[in-house]
């Protein structure tokens, strides 16, 4: 495998609108995310990850946006965005923007255009169709519910937004679009830019036939999903991207990608790959419901292990995958993916030791390394998030209670990580001196940074040793290019694995269930590099007298073996 400047990283989401706020607007900024610099750099984190900041109507929290060159009023300036490129710099840190390129704000100059003269030249950016027999052109419901078309008005035509409504489509087979698009992508770059997170980026493809598809729903509509599935030729339009753009620069791109074709991995993320890594959701995947929330399920532990072990085995063979326990689109990890039983400091340890040494990049999104949780809402005026809405009154058409429905919102809300990051147990939690533009969780007073910084034992400092040492020089060459290798399998509540080269064997190894779990070593010894509970010396004892370890409900211990 040809070695890349990103294969040995941790990187690290910043949803800027919650993570500090330095002007009392209760809403994060610039000025925040360069505030707490150091404090990233002493997590072990060398990329930064910052969801939109463009500007923008915030309809979608920023991924509607009204003008790619501007930074939006409520986050700062250029001049704080060119400062800040500078001070991660000096750290030896690197920045990815957001870029969100399916669709636009129906804000945006084009889109004012386009409706200014819906059969003129910026029409054409975007997917303006004529209706059939006075309705939409074909039966597609968006991703956040309601027909995915829109009149355009005073005309016959139809707009295409497969998110919300005030979010139009762009139409990619425009070489003229495109040619503004790799114009816009390349100023960033030049500005020093280290690459992006790519968003949506599966549906740029259309079928511009758009055929209707066998309703799915009791709406009548389709998904839009199934055209995203159906269509071909989506790889044209990402090496276009790639020669005109990132190849130029070395950019590191890791992309969201759902509704991949099964044969296309390689080509997403091989050798000479569409992008440089991609988000491995595929744990993310077991719980969704197949009509919505409020029949989403909680996969099995071995079920979830299992779709994990299998996308490393799959993974490996063709690049490096980006790692998430969670990210602003979903809950929390520690409530989602924990039993009731290991939702403590321990499980969250667990979890993290398990995710971050898996073969890939990790993707740590903030408030994760104090490990965050859920946040219940007694009423869904208390959320923002578009999303949440929609599946909220999905799951009452259902025939859900109203408390039933909340209780989806709490499992599955995008709220849930979008919280204000909690810095210290005082009023604001550190986050603002104002009033926070989405309330507190108020675990804050006992979840926060400030409190978890000074106890040597907390979920906090138990991150920085986690990365530093899968950085560290004796053993970083195994954490980055070392073979996955599941193990005890067998073992109930056993998550384990080796990574390995001809030189090293490390074993990582957990035990999520409630009784001991007891492992036979290969080897005659074994050194203690980490345990989640301190039981280190403990370990050693019993791995050197009897060749095992036992681990306890919620421990996890990384194993270099002899």
């Amino acid at each position: 495998m040809m070695k890349k400047w990103w294969h040995d990283k941790v990187a690290y989401q910043i949803y800027p609108k919650s993570f500090a706020d330095t002007d009392g607007d209760g809403i994060g900024d610039l000025r925040g995310v360069i505030s707490r610099l150091d404090y990233l750099k002493e997590l072990g984190v060398d990329i930064i990850w910052l969801s939109p900041i463009y500007q923008s109507p915030f309809v979608d929290q920023g991924y509607d946006i009204s003008d790619y060159y501007r930074i939006a009023e409520e986050f700062g300036t250029m001049e704080e965005f060119d400062e800040l490129l500078e001070e991660t710099k000096k750290r030896n840190m690197y920045v990815l923007m957001d870029l969100v390129i399916n669709h636009c704000s129906d804000k945006h100059e084009w889109f004012q255009k386009a409706l200014a003269d819906p059969y003129g030249k910026y029409a054409g950016f975007f997917h303006f169709v004529k209706g059939k027999d006075g309705k939409a052109p074909s039966n597609y419901r968006s991703y956040f519910g309601g027909s995915a078309w829109e009149p355009v008005p005073g005309t016959d035509l139809y707009y295409l937004h497969m998110f919300a409504k005030e979010q139009p489509d762009l139409n990619w087979e425009n070489p003229a679009l495109r040619e503004e698009i790799y114009k816009m992508i390349n100023w960033w770059l030049d500005k020093g830019l280290a690459g992006f997170r790519i968003d949506a980026i599966i549906n740029i493809k259309k079928d511009l036939d758009f055929p209707s598809f066998e309703p799915d729903g009791p709406d009548g509509l389709a998904s839009c999903v199934k055209m995203v599935e159906e269509v071909q030729g989506v790889g044209e339009y990402f090496e276009d991207i790639k020669r005109h753009t990132f190849a130029k620069y070395d950019a590191f791109t890791v992309a969201e990608v759902f509704n991949m074709k099964e044969n296309e991995l390689e080509e997403f993320i091989g050798e000479d790959g569409h992008f440089s890594s991609m988000f491995d959701f595929s744990a993310h995947m077991l719980a969704q419901g197949e009509n919505g929330w409020y029949n989403s399920r909680k996969p099995s532990f071995k079920e979830w292990r299992d779709t994990i072990f299998a996308s490393q085995m799959r993974m490996q063979k063709v690049g490096h995958a980006a790692n998430i326990i969670e990210n602003h689109d979903e809950p929390r990890g520690a409530s989602r993916f924990l039993p009731e039983y290991a939702q403590n400091e321990a499980g969250k340890k667990m979890l993290a030791t398990t995710s971050l040494l898996l073969y890939g990049i990790p993707f740590i999104y903030q408030g994760q390394e104090i490990g965050m949780t859920n946040c219940r809402r007694s009423d869904i005026s208390e959320y923002d998030d578009i999303n949440t809405k929609d599946q909220y009154m999905e799951a009452l058409r259902a025939g859900c209670s109203v408390q039933q429905a909340l209780d989806c919102c709490y499992e599955n809300s995008r709220d849930n990580a979008r919280t204000p990051m909690q810095w210290n147990g005082e009023k604001g939690a550190g986050f603002t001196d104002g009033t926070p533009w989405l309330a507190l969780n108020p675990n804050y007073t006992e979840i926060n940074v400030e409190e978890q910084d000074k106890r040597a034992d907390s979920v906090l400092n138990y991150y920085r040793r986690l990365t530093a040492l899968k950085k560290a020089p004796a053993y970083g060459e195994t954490f980055t290019y070392g073979e996955f290798i599941p193990d005890y399998a067998d073992q109930d509540g056993g998550f384990a694995y080796h990574r390995k080269t001809e030189d090293q064997d490390i074993l990582i190894a957990a035990n999520y269930g409630t009784e001991p779990c007891t492992l036979k070593l290969a080897g005659t010894s074994a050194e203690v590099l980490l345990s989640n509970i301190g039981n280190a010396d403990i370990r050693a004892g019993e791995i050197a007298e009897k060749g095992t370890v036992t681990l306890e409900s919620c421990e996890a211990a990384v194993l270099l073996l002899k």
